[in-house]
């Protein structure tokens, strides 16, 4: 069995499981009142190069959806992707905890939101109209639903149309490492200088154990956020354990260097079937996932070989790289298509 379901298949780094083994020791305050979650507002504070808050959370679910209701009222319009996470697999969390928020899906490319079809949007619903539900915020999940990653300058675009609409922003960040280690630039040049309020910080995807973030650059939304985390269930009793792991996943640059292996699997993959006959990469790879349009015979013999994957169509599979994964399982990947999609040329002769 090779497995390219997701990356939330696989371990856990060891650092950060050695980091839960170090805090686990002596007795500390709960409800992050530890000083493990003092620190860590110390350490993202200097990552992000700016006073932030973090809010260490159970689920990425979780973190979208509240850091979502801390910057909409109930009656609040959230723009974003029709192909975003929060638009199409939780579960209309995001609507639940903000009170019957309402998502509406903006067009653009590869997963990503168009800005100049965000400013067409918003021009229909002009300031002062009381009969439809009032702009609130923007959505950008980086990387994409697809693979796809907003370079800087396009999130700061975004971000500029919103916030000429008095509209907040909230970016999606369930692989923010690896839409990071694509552009290479710093965690600050990709939220809050260009334009981003709030983050949801993913680590699970990336050899996390059990925990994700809020990150809060907008001083204002912190306490009611806050009170948010509190009644849907989101503050840890044994805080340290959580923020113990959020610090050990960047230090020493370690949350970089796990993405950096999974967007250069993803890469090897993309190199190894370009050109291949009956073969599309519907997106662009720019992280850690494959998005294969191939024949369901193609995708069908895969899945007899064993290679575990998800099908979103008859024709269409997701194919996501691990931090762990080896570069034998890649070539296997490789090989397999290679063989299927040139099985039908063979027969034809």
């Amino acid at each position: 069995m090779i497995d390219y379901r997701s990356d939330n298949t696989g371990r856990a780094a060891p650092e950060i499981l050695d980091a839960l083994v170090r805090a686990n020791t002596g007795t500390a305050l709960g409800y992050g009142g530890d000083e493990w979650t003092a620190r860590l507002q110390q350490r993202f504070s200097e990552l992000f190069e700016a006073p932030v808050r973090v809010f260490p959370v159970a689920t990425g679910t979780a973190a979208n959806a509240l850091s979502l209701a801390a910057i909409s009222p109930s009656w609040g319009l959230v723009y974003c992707s029709e192909s975003a996470h929060i638009n199409t697999s939780e579960a209309n969390a995001a609507g639940f905890f903000g009170g019957g928020l309402k998502l509406v899906p903006v067009a653009g490319n590869h997963g990503r939101i168009s800005a100049e079809a965000l400013r067409e949007t918003l021009a229909a619903i002009p300031p002062g109209q009381l009969h439809r539900g009032q702009p609130a915020a923007v959505n950008l999940t980086q990387a994409s639903d697809l693979g796809a990653v907003y370079r800087v300058d396009e999130i700061a675009a975004i971000a500029a149309i919103a916030k000429a609409r008095g509209l907040r922003v909230q970016m999606d960040g369930a692989r923010f490492a690896n839409a990071l280690a694509r552009l290479q630039c710093s965690p600050a040049e990709m939220s809050w200088r260009a334009g981003v309020d709030i983050l949801s910080f993913g680590a699970t995807k990336n050899g996390g154990a059990l925990c994700d973030a809020i990150i809060v650059f907008a001083p204002e939304l912190a306490d009611g956020l806050a009170v948010q985390l509190r009644r849907a269930g989101q503050v840890w009793s044994k805080m340290r354990f959580a923020s113990a792991q959020l610090m050990a996943y960047v230090e020493n640059g370690l949350w970089l260097r796990l993405a950096q292996a999974s967007n250069a699997a993803a890469a090897r993959i993309a190199a190894g079937i370009e050109g291949l006959p009956g073969l599309r990469l519907i997106a662009p790879v720019e992280a850690n996932e494959l998005f294969v349009e191939a024949t369901s015979d193609v995708l069908d013999a895969l899945e007899r070989d064993g290679v575990q994957f998800y099908r979103r169509s008859k024709t269409l599979g997701r194919f996501v790289c691990r931090f762990d994964i080896s570069d034998a399982e890649t070539d296997a990947l490789v090989t397999a298509l290679k063989r299927h999609c040139a099985a039908p040329a063979r027969a034809a002769e």
